[in-house]
């Protein structure tokens, strides 16, 4: 149990280390760029680990189109997190994005009619307070791009509901690889417009990182959840968003004003029940929020 625990802390460390080099590298390289380079690490270096080890018998799966959707929602929801790094500070994107568990239960009641229950009610209400209050619309620090990470937690929802319909009958390991293939494909038709040579050899060192915290931290949190159940291990991936902070203080030198640390606060508490509800009830694996 403490073990899993452990990697799941250990997972959310890696995408949130992923998330800082991300806003770095995007000062620099193109986003599309970055993003096929972040995809193609992924799906190279965990096919070269899982083909040894499985066979081509991994990728077999019985639901191929809904595999590929799979992908491209989560290729979707990179590009808005690559997209939102490149205004907003890493712990703020990190907190709003952590809402995405209490958008699933918005879709489970809207969309799939899910019965639930006022508590859970009251703590997505909770959540969403606590985003408007980092994003304060209306207010001095307002800025359009705080809207973008609302896109992300809109198809990063999608992406956990079909990933939980999908886990009652497909490995993680071959969800993992399609995944990962898809967005490198899809990534692929855009890259010769937007390919740019990159002169500084420390670029090409962060993007390897990037690619590595990405492809390590998924390798984690499959360990996590083999050693213990999702709903004890959903409330720690909310350990990202003080990772993120401290990112975002170590790199960027940036601090969260007061406002904003109440409105994190809040989305954490709020989010970690929330999951944690949710999680219990249904016995669904969250994931936590990575670009």
């Amino acid at each position: 149990m403490l073990a899993g625990v452990a990697l799941a802390v250990a997972a959310v460390a890696c995408f949130s280390a992923l998330d800082t080099t991300t806003k770095f590298v995007s000062a620099s390289v193109p986003l599309l760029m970055a993003l096929w380079f972040r995809y193609a690490f992924q799906a190279i270096a965990t096919t070269i680990v899982v083909l040894p080890w499985r066979g081509t018998r991994v990728l077999r799966t019985l639901h191929p189109k809904f595999q590929v959707l799979r992908g491209v929602l989560l290729l979707t929801s990179s590009l808005f997190a690559f997209a939102s790094l490149r205004y907003i500070p890493v712990g703020e994107f990190t907190a709003i994005v952590m809402i995405a568990p209490l958008a699933i239960t918005l879709l489970a009641a809207t969309v799939l009619k899910e019965h639930v229950s006022a508590m859970r009610w009251t703590l997505v209400v909770g959540g969403f307070a606590g985003t408007l209050i980092i994003i304060r619309p209306g207010g001095e620090t307002f800025h359009w791009a705080s809207l973008l990470p609302l896109g992300l937690v809109g198809t990063n929802a999608w992406f956990q509901v079909l990933t939980s319909r999908l886990a009652r009958t497909e490995d993680p390991v071959t969800m993992h690889l399609w995944t990962g293939w898809v967005g490198t494909i899809l990534s692929s038709l855009a890259l010769p417009f937007v390919w740019t040579q990159l002169h500084d050899y420390s670029l090409w060192a962060l993007l390897c990182f990037m690619g590595l915290t990405a492809t390590v931290g998924h390798f984690f949190l499959i360990l996590a959840y083999q050693r213990a159940p999702a709903a004890t291990l959903t409330p720690y991936l909310y350990a990202q968003i003080g990772f993120a902070m401290l990112g975002g203080w170590l790199v960027f030198a940036h601090v969260p004003d007061n406002w904003s640390m109440i409105g994190m606060v809040t989305i954490a508490v709020c989010g970690a029940a929330g999951a944690w509800l949710t999680v219990r009830e249904s016995r669904v694996h969250m994931e936590p929020v990575e670009p």
